[in-house]
This record gives structure tokens, C-alpha cells and sequence, in this order.
């Protein structure tokens, strides 16, 4: 009977264990390179209208209106992304960016700010995405800068992460403050 009761507890243990290591894992989020569209607004200022990742390196299509209203569409290479978003990420560093004021990019933003709020991490470095990312007025510019359906539904499962913790058989619970008693806690 003692052995049984060792399986048991054993075997409990085990199960308990997998279910909080499940639940505490933090998906690493690594900076995927992006294939994305940006169009210019009326007020001259840029968004992003489709965004997918890609296993290729990091590009864009730029939709502008010319002098006589026809929108024209170039290409741009990750080379060009990458000297933009450097260009802006001094700004950021004197202050001068429109991508950490305020009111910065409600109504879009240029096209340096654009690439930089939408692709930092995949041409600068997780570092500087990240330390970006911390800035309270640079992470809401960069959130309304890309209108994407794409970063919509990647906004939405992020959501859904943080507010509810699978559990080993499935489920999914929500955090409780009840403490209940028991040996497998119900």
C-alpha cells in the first residue's frame, strides 16, 4: 500500500509541476523580419496597411500620390529600412523623434518614424526594440502607425495570453484570489 501511495503522490507531483511550468512559460518573442506595405495619407504622413512576416529579409512596398493624385508604389530593400530607422532612432535619442511625443502618431507619422515604430527589433536589434518598446508614447505611436490586419491579430492573441493560463488538461482559468483546500487544490 506504501508504494501505491508514493505512485500516487509521485505521479501528483509530477502533473502539478508540468501545469505551473506550463503556466509560466513566457514565449521568447524574437524579431521576425516583415514584408510590409506603407501608404501615404492625405496629410502627407505615413501607416501601415499590411504587414507579414517573412522568412526573406526585411522590405516594403511605399504607396505615395503624386503631383497629379496617382498613387505611384516603390520599392524599398532592407538596407534603405534599416539607414531610415537609424536616421530616426538618433532622433529618438536627442529627443526630437515624432515617434516618442505625445500626440505623435494619431494621425500617422513620417516615413522613417513608420518603419521605425513598426520594424525596430528586426532592423536595429531586440535591444533597442525593446528598450523602444518601454517608452509609453513610442509604443502607442508605434500601435496606431500600423493599421495592418496582421498587427490587429497579433495584438489580440498577446491579449489573450495575459489574461488567461492553459492548463495541463486543456482548460483555461483565469487568476483567483479564493484559496481552496484539498489535494489537488479543489
Amino acid at each position: 500500500m506504501k508504494h501505491i501511495t508514493n505512485n500516487v503522490l509521485l505521479g501528483s507531483t509530477g502533473v502539478l509541476m508540468m501545469n505551473i511550468l506550463t503556466g509560466c512559460e513566457a514565449p521568447q518573442e524574437q524579431a521576425q523580419n516583415k514584408f510590409l506595405v506603407i501608404q501615404q495619407q492625405a496629410n502627407g504622413k505615413y501607416v501601415v496597411v499590411e504587414e507579414m512576416p517573412t522568412e526573406g529579409p526585411n522590405r516594403a512596398i511605399i504607396r505615395e500620390k503624386d503631383a497629379n493624385g496617382r498613387v505611384t508604389e516603390r520599392f524599398m530593400n532592407e538596407e534603405e529600412m534599416k539607414a531610415l530607422a537609424e536616421q530616426e532612432y538618433q532622433k529618438v535619442q536627442n529627443g526630437t523623434s515624432e515617434t516618442i511625443q505625445e500626440n505623435g502618431g494619431s494621425a500617422g507619422m513620417g516615413l522613417a518614424g513608420t518603419i521605425l515604430a513598426v520594424a525596430a527589433g528586426s532592423l536595429l536589434g531586440n535591444m533597442i526594440g525593446n528598450a523602444l518598446m518601454n517608452n509609453k508614447n513610442f509604443s502607442k505611436n508605434s500601435f496606431s502607425s500600423n493599421r495592418s490586419a496582421y498587427s490587429r491579430s497579433a495584438a489580440g492573441k498577446k491579449a489573450k495570453k495575459s489574461s488567461t493560463r492553459k492548463s495541463f488538461f486543456g482548460g483555461s482559468s483565469k487568476k483567483s484570489t479564493r484559496r481552496s483546500g484539498g489535494f489537488f487544490g479543489g
